[in-house]
């Protein structure tokens, strides 16, 4: 079990019955870390999976991070004392964030295009679904065409 950090999951549930009583963002060799406050004891915020402390390369991140996941706008300490911003020994490289919000982006897609597949199918399979013959299709655009067209052609004049 995870005794030397707390993952956001267990932070946010923790937030939300007002266990933690404060949060102190700390320079690292590499980035910045979070210290939560818990009564008199502190314990550093983790990464997912793991018993590491979380870090951050930019404090405008890590400060983001605080504010839009945890809710906590108000820090005790910020202790640059040991940060320096050398990259450190098997980061990842700088474009994963990109590569990360780009397949989070294609996953909320293909949620929302099977959303739809759904309810299409659903709404074809209506007995009270009204069909259209291709030859009405057809017609119907052929109308709209020659419509536009003469619009077209008298704004042109």
């Amino acid at each position: 079990m995870n005794n030397h950090t707390i993952d956001t999951a267990m932070a946010k549930r923790m937030i939300e019955a007002s266990v933690i009583r404060g949060a102190s963002i700390i320079g690292q060799p590499g980035g910045w870390s979070v210290v939560l406050k818990l009564g008199m004891q502190e314990k550093l915020l983790g990464a997912q999976r793991s018993d590491k402390p979380r870090m951050w390369r930019s404090l405008d991140r890590c400060v983001d991070y605080l504010k839009k996941e945890l809710h906590i706008a108000r820090f005790d300490l910020l202790d640059a004392t040991n940060f320096s911003d050398v990259a450190l020994v098997g980061k990842s490289r700088e474009d994963a964030s990109e590569r990360l919000r780009n397949a989070h982006e294609a996953a909320a897609h293909d949620k929302w295009f099977r959303e739809q597949v759904d309810i299409g199918l659903v709404e074809a399979d209506d007995p009270a679904a009204e069909w259209v013959t291709n030859e009405e299709a057809n017609t119907s655009w052929a109308k709209k065409r020659a419509e536009l067209i003469k619009r077209a052609e008298g704004r042109a004049s």
